[in-house]
């Protein structure tokens, strides 16, 4: 009695018996391979650096030459003021450039390196590669942003105190309620920088150099802010994705002002989805030569 052998022929779709395509490329063995790169460890090393960076240069230089209720007077009156003043100095530009980074050099670093083509034949489907790469970018960038701030916060309070929260328009918040009010902050943050997420992984389907992407994504950013600060354009500027990049310091008031959060949300995870989708229907035809 002869044994019949099944072979991937006899599937119609051609793929081995057992084949499960959810099982290729999981989130953990991309997240492990992603925090293993020298890049990772650069921009989330940096980010931890740079509240001591801060700390040092307030140390050296002092505060004297601002006088009355200043941004940096205020920023060595406790720590949760000097995490808020971490943040201000970058969300305009240095966590766009992280973000960038990780969302951008996603598919094209593998495209560059000439392995996009080989992840592909294992075979992982295109549109699960796409997810997982975007997913272990959203890990990446939320432990970014998160080890800034906690550093920031842990620095800030051991040098400065816990001090409530104040402003230049002397409100204050009881530093519990502050430090709250922060992880509010810091959703917010987070949620409006997906624009740029979306931005960087379209540009990484579109090209073969990771440069490419990241930088395409921080000069598009860039051009926004511009246009951002042309009053001329009046209510148009509520339509540009970063408008409303500082809604978050509406956390920090007495009374939290949810208006200008809830569109700026809005707003960002529309220009997202928008490029998330045209990011997912350029890959899922693109001839992958490399």
């Amino acid at each position: 009695m002869s044994e019949s052998v099944t072979t991937s022929a006899d599937h119609p779709d051609g793929r081995a018996p057992g084949f499960r395509p959810s099982a290729t490329l999981s989130v953990r063995t991309e997240f492990e391979r992603q925090l293993r790169r020298r890049r990772t460890q650069v921009a989330i090393g940096f980010l931890a650096l740079l509240p001591g960076i801060l700390a040092a240069a307030f140390a050296i230089g002092g505060a004297e030459a601002d006088s009355g209720a200043g941004l940096i007077e205020l920023a060595t009156r406790g720590g949760v003021n000097f995490t808020v003043f971490c943040l201000l100095m970058s969300v305009g530009f240095l966590l766009i450039v992280v973000v960038a980074l990780f969302f951008g050099d996603s598919v094209a670093s593998e495209a560059s390196w000439s392995s996009l083509r080989y992840l592909l034949t294992i075979p992982v489907p295109r549109s699960r590669l796409l997810l997982q790469k975007a997913v272990v970018s959203v890990l990446l960038s939320l432990i970014a942003i998160v080890v800034l701030v906690v550093v920031a916060l842990a620095l800030g309070t051991l040098l400065y105190g816990a001090d409530p929260l104040a402003n230049p328009f002397g409100d204050s918040l009881p530093y519990q309620t502050a430090v709250l009010r922060l992880f509010v902050a810091l959703g917010y943050i987070a949620i409006n920088l997906t624009w740029i997420a979306g931005l960087a992984l379209l540009l990484s389907v579109l090209t073969d150099a990771p440069l490419g992407a990241v930088g395409g994504t921080v000069m598009v950013s860039i051009l926004v802010q511009i246009l951002d600060q042309i009053t001329a354009l009046g209510d148009l500027r509520r339509l540009l994705p970063g408008h409303f990049s500082y809604a978050w310091t509406r956390a920090l008031s007495p009374t939290i002002d949810w208006y200008d959060m809830t569109i700026g949300a809005f707003s960002a995870l529309a220009y997202a989805s928008i490029f998330g989708v045209l990011a997912w229907i350029r890959f899922s035809g693109k001839d992958i030569t490399s």
